[in-house]
């Protein structure tokens, strides 16, 4: 018998965890309908996050090298000033282009029913959306997040910059303060400081990029130390006020001085908060965790009928990850396949030059755990296609347990994105490390790094003194031939 809803599924949220779910359950044949509040589909990552920033970041690379030509035994150029409109015109003809392929013509195409505007759950099964009543037998939140404010004194008397409105500015700003050090902010630092900025980070910790070992992190914060970004760590901010019509941030130092840098835009990237205001979720007892929205593993709130994937999770604030359990969604809730998360080997990449790109766990998360890691690395240096790219340091690192099982890798250099996906099926499809050391890679390519880090671990026993003495005595051979003898 028909449920009496109006909808299989109701999905509120339009960005890649929604996208993904109501492209799989209509064509899977479900009637599905998809509330998104803005006048846009593709959510945050298209109109004010992943693609904006990487459009962003190729624009500052290019300026970048220009000004760098003499180091490729090019004549040097004499660059004019960055025209940000011209910039910001790019960012946006790049997002108008990839919205062909997230318009509500497309998904109106697939089936699914399109409404904006901002939901609020009336019961259970039932939404009110701008005073239309529309009911769903299953319910899936993919709402996303909002960059977080966090409460210092006086920010709200100065005007700042978010992920929201940096890529539309009007010009260049002479000096920025970025406030926070991860991923955003180390991006948005080396991208406006190659473009012309004076570039000041202020971080709370004592290293950028809190989550990455200390040496990875430490190895990008040397770069944008080299091209001019200043870092002002263990800060504590103590307020934020206006001086010659300028923000100031005021900080107090580990030494417990207190200290102030000024600039003249504000760029405030202290992590993002779920969207999950006025959805009416308390009435409907939908439960909060505090990060967001509790799931289960199934993604499964505390209502069965109703899923949350993506931001509003608080779990892993990433593109692909909403995708991922968008496809997790999907199952559960059309197939009705049981199927859960696993975020063993979820990858992420943050996008400075170099790049720092991870799989898995890293140092600091093996050891977390109480897991015995095992380290093996391989320096870019080596690598004759980053010598040849004008490339300096970086480094692959491979984690093990005691097992000598892989965990994880995390990869600092060029292209590090790109190359973390060869680890990404492997340790996804389980592949043993002697394939990959065994695999052959076109030459010269930065992807042989990855077989030379798996041949450091074998080559360990492989060229032991044990196998030595072994080869020695069962076909006498007569050791060096050149150097210092054993």
């Amino acid at each position: 018998m028909a449920h009496p809803y109006d909808f299989d599924l109701g999905i509120i949220g339009a960005g890649a965890g929604g996208l993904t779910v109501a492209a799989g359950a209509s064509q899977l044949g479900a009637k599905v309908l998809l509330v998104e509040k803005d006048e846009k589909l593709g959510g945050d990552c298209l109109h004010f996050g992943c693609v904006p920033s990487k459009t962003l970041i190729k624009t500052a690379r290019v300026y970048h090298l220009m000004r760098n030509a003499e180091r490729f035994g090019l004549p040097a150029v004499d660059l004019p000033p960055v025209d940000f409109q011209a910039v910001s015109a790019r960012i946006r003809s790049v997002i108008d282009h990839i919205q062909h392929h997230d318009s509500e013509e497309r998904f109106c195409g697939l089936g699914v029913r399109v409404e904006h505007g901002a939901p609020r759950f009336t019961d259970e099964h039932t939404v009110d959306l701008e005073g239309k009543t529309y009911s769903a037998k299953d319910w899936v939140i993919a709402t996303g997040s909002s960059p977080a404010v966090p409460p210092v004194k006086g920010l709200d008397t100065v005007p700042y910059l978010t992920n929201r409105d940096i890529f539309s500015l009007d010009r260049l700003p002479a000096s920025m303060l970025i406030l926070g050090a991860g991923p955003i902010a180390v991006e948005m630092a080396q991208a406006f400081a190659r473009l012309g900025t004076q570039v000041r980070v202020i971080q709370r910790g004592g290293q950028i990029l809190s989550k990455e070992d200390k040496d990875m992190a430490d190895a990008v914060m040397t770069a944008l130390q080299e091209e001019g970004v200043r870092f002002h760590l263990n800060a504590s901010v103590l307020r934020v006020e206006t001086r010659d019509s300028h923000p100031a941030v005021v900080y107090k130092t580990p030494e417990g001085n207190e200290e102030s840098v000024v600039g003249e835009a504000l760029l405030v990237a202290l992590g993002r908060s779920p969207n999950i205001e006025g959805l009416g979720l308390e009435s409907v007892g939908v439960a909060l965790d505090g990060k967001g929205i509790g799931v289960d593993d199934k993604l499964r709130t505390s209502q069965s009928h109703i899923y949350a994937c993506g931001d509003v999770t608080g779990k892993f604030e990433f593109t692909h990850a909403a995708g991922y359990e968008g496809g997790i969604i999907v199952s559960n809730a059309v197939f009705h396949f049981p199927r859960k998360t696993d975020y063993a080997f979820l990858p992420w990449c943050t996008y400075t030059s170099p790049e720092l790109a991870s799989i898995g766990m890293n140092e600091k998360a093996a050891g977390a755990q109480g897991i015995e890691a095992q380290v093996y690395t391989e320096d870019f240096d080596g690598n004759d296609r980053n010598v040849a790219e004008g490339e300096e340091g970086g480094r692959i690192k491979l984690i093990l347990d005691k097992s000598e099982r892989p965990v994880g890798v995390q990869i600092l250099g060029l292209h590090a994105g790109e190359l973390v996906g060869e680890w990404v099926a492997a340790l996804n499809g389980g592949v043993k490390l002697s394939t990959l050391a065994g695999a052959v890679h076109p030459y010269p390519t930065l992807a042989e790094i990855s077989k030379r880090v798996t041949g450091n671990y074998f080559s360990r026993k492989i060229f032991s003194d044990t196998v030595k003495k072994v080869l020695g005595f069962l076909f006498h051979f007569k050791g060096r031939a050149c150097g210092v003898a054993e």
